[in-house]
């Protein structure tokens, strides 16, 4: 191994990506290997080579799919995000509000999104807004409890050093709650994008739109009343492969926010 190669492999940014993908080849190609020495029907498990193939052909439909889905997908994740904060920074004011409201924040998070959608599909007439909503609703509790959590996480220290000098309550907040709740809302930020992707997915298929409006849950109830397995499979994949990017996106935010100063994305 030459000596450029070497630093390379040794690259901690580089082993985050190569390693997943080393990994990813060897089930594909075992995933593969095991369909065609044991002569799998495609109707019961595709093989990768099947599903690839599923991609190109019927590509134009699935990723069009995918752009419904993905629409309502960062409409719901951006509107958990404004209302989870709201709802954070309204709960850090005082421990009564806390103690009264939280608990309903908790119900959002047990309540099954398909035994309430559809209720808001039927109140709510635009399918979009009602999927949104629906979507919003599985999302936004992981805002609301780590934000909640890093606004309290504060160092008793800073906090009696603050008020030694009499800070107010809005210099104690902008200077010292916010960027000490920044690891937890980002945190809550990975969670909560893969959650806005499956509600969205859980509301389509309680919705079961088609049409020009159909996402990849009704491509994958099509599928699989048609038996068209290899396309069922490829609407999972992309679903699968949209919340890993998600994550990747929020994870490269938050090591673009936090990188230079937080000791939780530096290494």
């Amino acid at each position: 191994m030459n000596e450029r190669t070497q630093p390379l492999l040794a690259d901690p940014r580089i082993q985050r990506v190569a390693a997943p993908l080393l990994v990813g080849l060897v089930l594909l190609g075992l995933w593969q290997f095991l369909c065609v020495a044991l002569k799998v029907p495609t109707y019961l498990v595709p093989t990768p080579v099947d599903i690839a193939r599923t991609l190109v052909a019927d590509g134009p439909m699935l990723f069009g799919a995918l752009l419904v889905t993905l629409k309502i997908t960062f409409l719901s994740f951006a509107l958990a995000v404004v209302l989870g904060v709201v709802a954070a920074f309204l709960f850090v004011q005082s421990r009564v509000i806390e103690a009264s409201l939280f608990p309903y924040a908790i119900l959002l998070q047990v309540t099954p999104v398909v035994a309430i959608a559809p209720l808001i599909i039927i109140w709510v007439s635009n399918t979009t807004l009602a999927l949104t909503i629906c979507a919003t609703l599985v999302a936004i509790f992981p805002i609301i409890s780590n934000t909640v959590l890093g606004l309290r996480s504060v160092n008793p220290g800073l906090l009696n050093l603050f008020r030694l000098n009499r800070a107010s309550r809005w210099q104690t907040l902008v200077r010292l709650r916010i960027p000490s709740a920044l690891p937890y809302f980002f945190g809550g930020l990975r969670i909560a994008s893969g959650l806005a992707l499956i509600g969205a997915v859980v509301a389509e298929f309680v919705a079961g739109t088609g049409g020009t409006g159909a996402g990849l849950a009704y491509q994958i109830l099509q599928a699989g009343f048609q038996l068209n397995i290899p396309r069922l499979f490829a609407a999972l994949f992309l679903i699968a492969l949209t919340g890993v990017l998600l994550f990747s996106l929020m994870a490269m935010l938050a090591r673009a926010s936090l990188g230079h100063w937080h000791e939780s994305e530096q290494g």
